[in-house]
């Protein structure tokens, strides 16, 4: 699914209008349909609904939205705001609809409505009430202030249920690096015309955004197809498509082996669970290299790998052969050891295929820039944002952060995992790709060192870096959504990750 700027989406709703063909009006009137459906789903009629209009489409879609519930039981009070005496064209239609609607003896008693010129009494607005937010949308091309900077505060202050129309008002789309989030509508609930916005996927933006959900309103498909953008969010069908059929008659030796370079001293259970995602991967063979301290602890817990013991006891200290290995993930518990640092410089510089690096090994990377250039082309990062950070240096915001992973994964020439709720996936010709699937559950001790080993795993058995990037991703993230279902996010290790591993292959397939 594609995420489109906020130009794009206003050069997607001419093309839709010219093409489909539709008019502008009953283009609106669809979206405000969608929205009205939305809300009745979800709300009784025992509660009056605030409609905040702006002088644009957004505030014709609240009028609409206003009129549609009206017809359907609601009470509704609609501000208006028309400070400029200008309307759009579509949203001074809806306005006479609904002048026009209220003159109907049905309805009279069902509505208040005021066009705003100047100052105004902000109503008084009770828990149970709905605020309807269609100020501003994608349009909007600078902060809120002035009087709607107040009326946005207004709403911030209530208690109500705030449903904001396509964006919340005084969001930009994409970067919000300058935006006072304070004068910003803070929706409870965003529905959203089409496709998503960049903004709905950072984490900074989410007591704006709340929930926020997709609304299909009939935009041209066309349109869509046509429109360039380096964002998408993936989606379970294109997952789906990059299986590899498993022969019957497949043996350890034609699955794939790996090497997995985890532990120190303290950390062997990083080791524990990394080596376990990467059996669960479908893999024939896995070899661990870690410090001889844990080969006790690690023969008893993974049986089933093969043990590479470092001759130094207590961190990893120098590379061995990796002639014979499909796919090398390294850093899960490693630690910062400068003999540490030295092995995983000889790594690099021995590798002859792409590696998965994660956990210590980027915070080595981060400590020695000299390393950062021997990175193998097409290797996976997978950083956290402190990882990440120490790579890239700090970042200003979510938006910013976002951009330092983009330029690594383009100016290094890999793949970066950043990985957070909306996991995104960075590759080395510019584009992004985010994961709509998990949870708060799975932000525990544990949870990357899983996700390095189902990606080495994969990378074992021929899937190249960006397939087992989306594969492993997703089934990552899978995992982590039916654990929480049957356990709870609050009581979630990164174990139940593996456990569910299982259950989320069969559904991917």
């Amino acid at each position: 699914m594609k995420i489109l700027t906020g130009a794009q989406h206003t050069e997607l709703d001419h093309y839709t209008i010219e093409n489909k063909p539709i008019k502008s009006i009953d283009l609106m009137e669809q979206a405000s349909m969608a929205i009205a459906t939305e809300i009745m789903a979800r709300w009784d009629k025992n509660r009056t609904v605030y409609v905040f209009a702006g002088p644009g489409n957004n505030g014709g879609d609240g009028l609409a939205v206003a009129r549609l519930l009206i017809r359907q039981g609601y009470r509704l009070v609609v501000l208006l705001f028309n400070v400029k005496g200008k309307l759009s064209e579509d949203c001074e239609t809806n306005r006479d609809r609904l002048i026009e609607l209220m003159g109907s003896e049905d309805y009279v008693d069902s509505i208040t409505f005021k066009e705003i010129t100047q100052g105004f009494d902000f109503p008084h607005i009770q828990q149970h009430d709905i605020v309807v937010d269609a100020l501003f949308g994608t349009g909007i091309k600078q902060p809120l202030s002035g009087g709607f900077a107040v009326v946005a505060r207004k709403i911030n202050s209530l208690r109500a249920h705030v449903v904001s129309v396509d964006v919340p008002s005084g969001l930009f789309c994409e970067d919000n690096s300058y935006t006072d989030r304070s004068v910003v509508v803070h929706a409870e609930l965003t529905l959203t015309m089409g496709l998503p916005k960049l903004a709905f996927l950072l984490a900074d933006n989410e007591m704006c955004v709340g929930e926020w959900k997709v609304l299909d309103i009939g935009l041209s498909e066309e349109g869509i197809e046509q429109m360039n953008t380096p964002y998408s969010i993936i989606e379970e069908k294109e997952v789906r498509e990059l299986l590899h059929k498993r022969s019957t008659f497949a043996h350890k030796g034609s699955l794939g082996h790996a090497l997995l370079v985890a532990g120190s001293y303290g950390m062997a259970g990083a080791a524990i669970l990394s080596s376990k995602a990467c059996l669960h991967s479908g893999i024939g063979k896995l070899t661990l290299h870690t410090p001889s301290a844990n080969n006790s602890i690690l023969q008893v817990s993974v049986p089933e790998a093969v043990l590479l013991p470092d001759n130094e006891k207590l961190c990893i200290t120098e590379a061995v052969d990796t002639s014979r290995y499909k796919a090398i993930g390294i850093g899960p518990g490693l630690g910062k050891d400068e003999r540490t640092a030295k092995a995983l410089q000889q790594y690099l510089c021995i590798a002859s295929s792409p590696l998965v690096i994660d956990a210590d090994a980027l915070n080595i990377l981060g400590s020695h820039d000299e390393m950062m250039p021997q990175i193998p082309s097409g290797s996976i990062l997978t950083p956290h944002v402190k990882e990440l950070e120490n790579i890239t240096g700090q970042a200003a915001n979510c938006y910013d952060r976002l951009q330092k992973a983009i330029e690594l994964a383009t100016h290094r020439n890999v793949y970066v995992i950043l990985k957070g709720h909306y996991t995104a996936i960075c590759t080395p010709g510019g584009k992004t790709m985010f994961c709509p699937l998990g949870n708060s559950g799975m932000a525990t001790a544990g949870s990357g060192d899983v996700l390095t080993g189902l990606l080495t795993g994969l990378m074992a058995q021929g899937y190249s870096p960006i397939e087992a990037c989306l594969l492993g991703v997703w089934l990552h993230a899978s995992a982590g959504d039916l654990a929480a279902d049957e356990l709870t996010p609050e009581f979630m290790l990164a174990g139940d990750i593996i456990a569910s591993l299982s259950k989320a292959w069969k559904k991917i397939k």
